[in-house]
């Protein structure tokens, strides 16, 4: 059987500041491209481009250890790492307001001639369409949404959701950029896959098979939802890719992601998703399994 595809990740870094019922954190590490390779490490290799500052580097260092992740493509940026603050409660977050200032100096990176799978996470949309320019040659190039530069940027984050083949999103997001019948959309937009990510209603995927729907687990506690849907992602991509990629192992793909989800959302930060097994990843997965039993 010949190697399985690479597996990239280009997105953010992030310092978090956030309230909500887990309490208050201050500059917590978070970001797309941490949360989505932490999960996807759980099953494959992957690599990282995105940028840091240099206040940022030695908690990306310590979350990524021991990880298969390959960071040669973090690039270390005089300039501070991105922030984000943000308000929590009944497992909804308000976004506060960022400061990307880091986005104005750096230029994504990948590997020349990629014909791998590409996330790209959210970040400011500009940079994430230039990333998807140079990754024209992948076999698989999904992105994700970020509401607050959906509605800042539309242009911009349309433009996105233009280049990508499979695209990630949440029902704000997705009523933000057009909403409706979502099949109707996939089609509209040219998407092989589009996948709705509704919280605790679980994770549907479109695709022109019809869909596909995993229900969240309500038997942990969803302590801090921040980076749910970067580890959905995360554990999707990766768990497919490390299974053959077929139409048919989409569901166990995604009920992966929803296992992966549910692993990051019982703890606050990263910790939970940090900390996690492939061993836990399975167990979690076969509840997952016993609950959409149990529900149907």
């Amino acid at each position: 059987m010949p190697d399985a595809p690479e597996l990239l990740v280009v997105g953010s870094v992030a310092l978090d500041t956030r309230d909500g019922p887990f309490g208050k954190v201050i500059e917590e590490l978070g970001g797309s491209a941490v949360y989505f390779a932490l999960a996807a490490s759980l099953m494959v290799p992957v690599r990282v481009s995105a940028p840091v500052g240099r206040d940022g580097v030695e908690q990306v260092t310590r979350a990524f250890e021991g990880h298969p992740i390959d960071t040669s493509l973090l690039d270390v940026i005089d300039a501070p790492t991105y922030r984000w603050k943000a308000h929590q409660e009944h497992g909804h977050t308000v976004d506060l307001g960022s400061a990307d200032r880091i986005y104005d100096e750096w230029v994504p990176k990948v590997p020349a001639g990629f014909t791998g799978w590409a996330f790209v996470g959210s970040m400011r949309p500009d940079r994430q369409a230039q990333a998807m320019k140079l990754l024209h040659s992948a076999r698989l190039l999904a992105a994700d949404a970020m509401l607050s530069y959906v509605k800042q940027r539309p242009p911009a984050a349309k433009d996105v959701l233009g280049r990508a083949a499979w695209y990630f999103c949440n029902e704000e997001e997705f009523t933000a950029l057009g909403g409706g019948v979502p099949e109707e959309f996939r089609r509209r937009w040219w998407l092989e896959g589009l996948v709705l990510k509704a919280g605790p209603k679980g994770v549907t995927a479109h695709t022109a098979d019809g869909s596909v729907h995993v229900a969240a687990l309500p038997r942990h506690p969803a302590f801090d939802t921040t980076g749910a849907g970067d580890a959905v992602a995360g554990g999707m991509l990766a768990r497919w890719l490390s299974t053959g990629s077929q139409r048919s192992g989409l569901e166990d793909a995604l009920v992966c992601g929803v296992a992966c989800a549910s692993l990051t959302i019982e703890s606050i930060g990263i910790r939970g998703i940090a900390s996690a097994t492939p061993k836990l990843v399975e167990e979690r997965m076969e509840e997952v399994r016993e609950w959409m039993r149990r529900a149907s």
